[in-house]
């Protein structure tokens, strides 16, 4: 006899993970096929990078670090935050986890209370929805259109806030869309957020090196929202660094704190030596991320 949770029950499964497992089957049976599910550079993780990873072997990084990372690891994403970003984070304020996908559920887990509503703009990745439902939190869901080139607009936004709202979460560029909003575009979301204190900002900001049109813009920019708005980002992208599973959250000190004991209980840090392999890419040459 099988005893499943209801709360597993609940969860779809990812679709995307789904569709890549489908293809890579289908591949494997020598059919041609364009597999367009999960967001994967089609590049080798540079050679710098792999040759930290290797060093980190050798020199015997390969016993527990600190649940939140390496502070040296979290240093030199505070400096990247602040170099590429103009963002002011301090090394304790970021916690490293197993890829972004895990930092984003960790922020929902520690911050959205059984029936707490969060907005999610549409179309969206798949997994938010179902991360939303693990936290027994209400996804609300807010559509925008092609005509709107999948952006929405402060009208939107404001049309979606309730007393419940405990959380707005924001994807640019934009995973499944790929559109980018402009930096005007976000401060009028911004001003929309400033007039409700209590709401979260939780914006992934993953794909921030993948554009071709228009330039980034972090929402953790605006100061009227800075303290409440979460980054999620990490190396699998920019890097092509998937495999290694090393993403992060920055966030305020008192969520930091929170994520850092949830993770402790459930995962603990993630891989030591994919912690110093991220810490080269963060502190090594940038001339990799722009030849992919």
């Amino acid at each position: 006899m099988t005893h499943i949770s209801q709360r597993v029950q609940s969860l779809a499964v990812s679709a995307t993970l789904a569709m890549s497992q489908r293809s890579a089957e289908l591949k494997a049976r020598g059919v041609d096929v364009i597999n367009l599910s999960v967001g994967e550079p089609d590049f080798n993780t540079p050679e710098h990078i792999k040759e930290a990873a290797k060093r980190a072997i050798d020199e015997n990084y390969s016993f527990y670090t600190p649940v939140a990372g390496y502070m040296s690891l979290r240093k030199a994403i505070a400096a990247k935050l602040k170099d590429e970003n103009g963002l002011d984070y301090a090394p304790e304020q970021i916690v490293v986890s197993n890829g972004a996908k895990q930092a984003l559920c960790n922020v929902i887990l520690a911050t959205v209370n059984p029936g707490d509503e969060v907005i999610i703009p549409m179309p969206a990745w798949v997994s938010y929805v179902e991360m939303v439902k693990l936290a027994e939190g209400v996804p609300v869901p807010v559509v925008a259109t092609i005509e709107q080139d999948f952006k929405v607009t402060p009208e939107m936004l404001e049309g979606a806030i309730t007393p419940k709202t405990r959380m707005v979460m924001l994807c640019s560029p934009s995973n499944p869309t790929g559109s980018v909003y402009s930096r005007d575009e976000l401060k009028a979301l911004a001003d929309v957020l400033a007039k409700y204190p209590d709401i979260l900002v939780l914006a992934d900001e993953i794909y921030e090196h993948i554009l071709f049109t228009g330039s980034f813009t972090s929402m953790a920019s605006f100061p009227e929202i800075a303290d409440r708005t979460i980054v999620i980002n990490g190396v699998s992208k920019a890097y092509a660094m998937t495999g290694w599973r090393v993403g992060y959250c920055a966030a305020p000190l008192w969520l930091a704190k929170a994520v850092t004991k949830l993770q402790g209980q459930y995962s603990s840090n993630c891989s030591s030596i994919a912690q110093k392999a991220a810490e080269a890419a963060y502190t090594g040459s940038q001339e990799c991320v722009e030849e992919m």
